[in-house]
């Protein structure tokens, strides 16, 4: 009930306001049945964008820290994120990804919208980044088909550190459902699992028009930290293994 009424009463009004979101290709979503939506994350706001315009109700895995926070904040957040029904992740190891798998496909067998970012955390400079292999994994153990989404502004409106978005138009922009029931039972091989991944990261750089960064978000915080840079493939171009046929 809670997530219909910041939907529809509390958040939703208020976030087409700050952003004038201009939808396009939500007819690509499925009208019923389980599906993933799998996106590009360049904002805190992404959380919420997309849940206000999809008209079916989408369940997003947000990462576990989100539920963990010390002080009123945090327990305001975790009670958000719970209210709304998104599943917290624990992101600290091979394990804890399995246990995100799980929790995903439980959402799928029951016919639902599942969320996911691929890239696994926010983008820290606007670019795509090497997408993680549980989405492949998720979509060909489960048989659904995958709508990549690119948010477009949404890293100008709130870039990571800032608190309060800009009020600024973005774009949410839907491409056409990805079908990998050809790769059924493949789960176990890396290289299936990697060219599933890189296609539904390929169709995302295509609806977003981003420059693709050929490393994981993660590594390339961690390397900001350090001083270091991350490498560049180029726009458009650069992914490792081509898409499988």
């Amino acid at each position: 009930m809670f997530y219909y009424v910041l939907k529809y009463v509390l958040l939703g009004p208020l976030l087409r306001v700050v952003f004038r979101p201009r939808i396009e290709g939500l007819e690509q979503v499925p009208a019923s049945g389980a599906a993933i939506v799998a996106g590009n994350h360049l904002s805190f706001s992404d959380h919420f964008l997309m849940p206000a315009i999809l008209r079916r109700r989408i369940t997003f895995l947000a990462k576990a820290e989100y539920f963990t926070g010390p002080g009123l904040k945090g327990r305001l957040t975790a009670a958000f994120f719970r209210s709304a029904g998104q599943i917290p992740v624990d992101r600290s190891g091979k394990e804890a990804g399995q246990a995100a798998i799980r929790e995903g496909l439980g959402v799928l067998r029951r016919g639902e919208l599942l969320g996911i970012y691929p890239e696994g955390t926010r983008s820290p400079d606007g670019r795509l980044y090497k997408g993680k292999v549980g989405v492949a994994v998720m979509a060909i153990r489960a048989g659904v088909p995958v709508v990549p989404c690119a948010m477009i502004g949404t890293f100008e409106a709130q870039p990571p550190g800032r608190v309060l978005p800009r009020i600024r138009p973005v774009v949410i922009r839907f491409g056409a459902p990805l079908d990998f029931s050809r790769f059924a039972g493949m789960t176990e091989q890396k290289a299936v699992l990697r060219a599933v991944t890189d296609e539904i990261m390929s169709a995302i750089l295509a609806l977003s028009g981003q420059e693709y960064v050929d490393t994981y978000a993660a590594v390339a915080k961690a390397g900001q930290a350090d001083g270091a840079a991350a490498p560049k493939t180029g726009r458009g171009r650069g992914f490792p293994h081509p898409p499988l046929g």
